[in-house]
């Protein structure tokens, strides 16, 4: 029998900005707890919390101070146990974000550990002397050139020890040393502790980064400044598959019912089947970022127009991948991303709704369990940030004082890209209704609200049925009901078209035909069995029916279904 998952559908939640019940301008527990029905209403499986736990926020929650309890600016864990009860009584799992690359710097494990060499939690982290002959703290002293995700190097001087830290993210989010056992277990024990409250599994951030190269080589030199990557000593490092089955065997093993999802940039497909092979008992499924970066080009500060076969070279890489072992999580929105009708669709008034419909069905369609996140099943847009103070961003802020000051990029051409790119047009509050602050919050919100909330809120889409919300419901409806949308085999189709993207998925003697049109001109897909198709099931489109030609109106999408023999 199929784990449950594959017919399942996830909801991310980004809890400072769903919605705020207390007035505070941040989101918070209870506030999703009043809107359990809106994604009960959506149908969604699932529902996965980003960072809730007791944190000094410099990476809005994803630096942990405690692992074991709820941050108070979004409630505590009386009101945590009564939103887990509210998900399950509505037929539904949740799970948790867990990072465990890292943690805060203010984390009680790091203050011990930075306390003095003789710590016994000095090993919990990965401390180093300067480089031999250098003085420490002085410029290029860095145990390695590694530079961190965030600007900057990998590594903090701490003048109390004459000793570096690592930290390949923000200097508060040093990383914690997997190959010290002391270190797997307490982890272990804190994960088995949130299953036993009732959890239902956990979406492991940056997962891939958890075993590093002991040797810890240096980077290799290239044209992106002083500090280079340093991606060969930390990702897909040599004892990854090893600390993910130890988790398993400690964590998960006889707990069927969970649901493990491992965040990795820079995984391969060949190491993605190996992280998700059921028999290798590892994870059920990665976050991959190959298609999230198909519009991306050399020059970070330079925008590149999307090119639909790249996109779909790389995702039907991945389907035909996974198709024996292994399995896709399938996405385009995220709190890392930014809003996917912006970016792959059209958000002007003419064709936004359409394009959001389409996005949807083409990626709903795919093999592999499909994550919705917060705003999408309305159809949100990127947000018209004007200046850098209007970002809030960790990334965006670092990455722009990196451009302008060292690079010598201008402002405005980094801010052009920031407006495009930057996570914080994922991270814009939900807009509800056209109250002030989008029925958000009473109070100023931490992030300003997109103004476009007026034209695009729930509260409107639930009584339009033509809304994107209420296509979304229908999107999902067709996994729970149809199973080869679940279970079906993959094929792509016109793999040098432009303009369309299509697909069949088969089971047996159910075939499905899946067209998209990514373009704001009508196209008549250049298929020899258009007129067979056209008399077949037409199971969902978001516009009117196409002519038996199949030509397609602007950003139109259609499944088909019909029977074949053989």
């Amino acid at each position: 029998m199929d784990p449950w998952w594959k017919s399942a559908v996830v909801y991310q939640i980004y809890p400072r900005s769903f919605a705020d019940a207390d007035g505070d301008g941040v989101g918070d527990l209870r506030g999703i707890i009043g809107h359990l029905d809106h994604l009960a209403g959506l149908g969604v499986d699932v529902l996965w919390l980003s960072p809730v736990y007791p944190s000094p926020q410099d990476d809005n929650g994803y630096d942990i101070s405690d692992y074991q309890d709820i941050d108070p600016l979004f409630g505590d864990l009386d009101v945590f146990d009564e939103l887990l009860a509210g998900v399950h009584a509505r037929g539904m799992r949740l799970i948790m974000d867990l990072v465990v690359n890292h943690s805060s710097d203010e984390h009680p494990w790091f203050l011990e550990s930075r306390s003095g060499k003789a710590s016994p939690k000095r090993d919990w982290y990965w401390w180093r002397p300067p480089r031999e002959g250098m003085e420490p703290g002085a410029p290029g002293a860095e145990p390695t050139n590694w530079a961190a995700a965030f600007g900057g190097s990998a590594w903090e001087f701490d003048a109390r020890t004459g000793e570096y830290y690592l930290h390949l993210f923000s200097r508060k989010q040093p990383d914690l040393n997997w190959e010290n056992e002391q270190v797997r277990e307490a982890v272990y024990t804190m994960m088995r502790w949130w299953l036993d409250r009732g959890v239902d599994g956990f979406r492991m951030d940056v997962i891939n980064m958890i075993s590093k190269d002991p040797a810890l080589p240096d980077g290799r030199v290239s044209d992106r400044g002083v500090f280079p990557d340093g991606a060969a000593g930390y990702v897909n490092g040599p004892r990854v598959h090893e600390f993910l089955q130890e988790m398993h065997e400690r964590v998960f093993a006889g707990r069927d019912a969970v649901l493990t999802v491992g965040e990795m940039p820079g995984v391969t497909i060949e190491e993605a089947v190996l992280f998700t092979d059921p028999r290798r008992r590892e994870l059920d499924m990665v976050f991959q970022f190959d298609h999230v970066w198909a519009d991306r080009g050399e020059d970070p500060w330079q925008l590149v127009p999307l090119k639909l076969t790249r996109l779909k070279a790389i995702l039907g890489r991945w389907q035909a991948g996974l198709a024996e072992r292994g399995w896709n999580s399938l996405y385009w929105n995220n709190h890392d991303q930014p809003r996917a009708v912006s970016r792959y669709g059209d958000d002007g008034p003419a064709h936004r709704v359409a394009s959001a419909k389409m996005l949807g069905t083409v990626l709903h369609l795919h093999r592999g369990t499909p994550y919705v996140y917060q705003g999408e099943e309305l159809g949100m847009t990127n947000h018209p940030f004007e200046t850098i103070a209007d970002f809030r961003d960790i990334e965006a802020l670092g990455q722009y004082a990196e451009a302008t000051r060292k690079e010598g990029r201008t402002p405005e051409e980094v801010l052009t890209v920031l407006r495009a790119r930057g996570r914080d047009n994922a991270r814009t509050p939900m807009q509800w209704d056209t109250s002030p602050h989008a029925g958000f919050t009473t109070g100023r919100p931490w992030l300003a609200v997109n103004p476009n909330h007026d034209r695009i809120n729930a509260a409107a889409q639930y009584e339009d049925p033509d809304s994107v919300y209420h296509y979304y419901r229908r999107l999902i409806e067709l996994r729970h009901t149809e199973p080869a949308v679940a279970d079906g085999d993959f094929r792509m189709l016109l793999p040098h078209d432009e303009r369309v993207y299509a697909f069949t998925r088969r089971l047996g003697a159910t075939e499905l035909l899946v067209l998209g049109n990514f373009t704001g001109t009508p196209v008549k897909p250049d298929l020899p069995d258009a007129p067979a198709w056209s008399s077949a099931d037409l199971l969902l489109t978001n516009l009117a029916p196409p002519p038996p030609d199949l030509t397609l109106a602007p950003w139109q999408a259609v499944v088909y279904r019909r029977r074949v023999e053989g």
